[in-house]
């Protein structure tokens, strides 16, 4: 395995009807990465994926948005740890939280599912659910509203003001992973 590669992927559905939903705060936050670098996502020719190759502080960093909805992302990032040779320790998914307050991070390593499609398919997938996650808080849906059908619907009026922010600094919590490590990005992002 190549240890000096982090693959970053961006969790979320294909398509323009989910872009700016909550369950794609994962591609927003990889979008970001990928244009604080100059890269532009293209198609990989392999794996149901766009990917960017590029350095992030001076890192060899693949970024990649799974082109498989959430459910299915486990196939494509298994396929893309194995063309780049990087081992899951390697691995940060940028994810949705319902558990977690708006905008609020918690990054952590390894840990369950907690109800979470794209994590219980990248634990079918991979055999193991020890990687990086950044959990991006989306909050609980109002009243009796399902989970499922909040999580999929654009961000409210209030959050798209915040948003641009919350995915800046986001994206700033990956670096720091890959940079000054998990207990650092902790005490800097874990609010």
């Amino acid at each position: 395995m190549a240890d000096d590669v982090w693959l970053v992927v961006g969790l979320g559905n294909p398509g323009p009807s989910y872009a700016r939903t909550r369950h794609n705060i994962g591609h927003l936050v990889a979008d970001e990465l990928a244009a604080r670098t100059g890269g532009n996502f293209k198609q990989h020719k392999q794996v149901r994926a766009e990917v960017v190759e590029t350095r992030i502080s001076g890192i060899r960093t693949v970024l990649a948005k799974p082109r498989s909805y959430m459910n299915e992302s486990g196939g494509p990032v298994s396929g893309l740890l194995k063309f780049f040779k990087v081992d899951p320790a390697h691995l940060i998914a940028v994810h949705d939280e319902l558990d977690i307050d708006f905008g609020v991070l918690r990054c952590k390593f390894g840990g369950g599912d907690n109800g979470h499609n794209g994590l219980k398919s990248l634990r079918k997938s991979l055999g193991t659910g020890e990687y990086y996650r950044v959990r991006f808080g989306v909050g609980r849906p109002p009243g009796r509203q399902s989970p499922a059908d909040f999580v999929l619907n654009e961000f409210s009026a209030v959050e798209r003001k915040d948003l641009p922010f919350a995915v800046d600094r986001t994206a700033d919590a990956v670096e720091s992973l890959m940079t000054a490590g998990l207990e650092a990005t902790q005490g800097l992002y874990n609010s």
